[in-house]
């Protein structure tokens, strides 16, 4: 299983993350400990938004169609209204 996460950064002005990993836990936690290069500067960070998908392709499809409304209404109403209702993902 493949995991799609959106991840808000806890200093404000908030920033956003958004990737797809099969260990969400450890995940966040290299976020966290700074060993990721895109988002160390901007610690610590939480997970607000999840969908699981049951291979790495569909997951990252849906990763990159995330990111192409990135910032816009559509951004907002996902991140707002939690996972879609699609039966293979969940929210945290």
């Amino acid at each position: 299983m493949f995991e799609v996460y959106i991840l808000e950064s806890l200093p404000k002005p908030s920033k956003y993350y958004i990737g797809h990993t099969k260990d969400l836990k450890n995940r966040l936690n290299k976020h966290n400990r700074g060993l990721v290069k895109s988002t160390k500067n901007a610690r610590p960070w939480k997970v607000i938004y999840s969908e699981i998908f049951n291979t790495k392709n569909i997951a990252y499809r849906r990763e990159l169609k995330i990111k192409s409304y990135k910032g816009g209404e559509a951004f907002k109403r996902l991140i707002k209204t939690g996972a879609s209702h699609s039966g293979n993902c969940s929210r945290l």
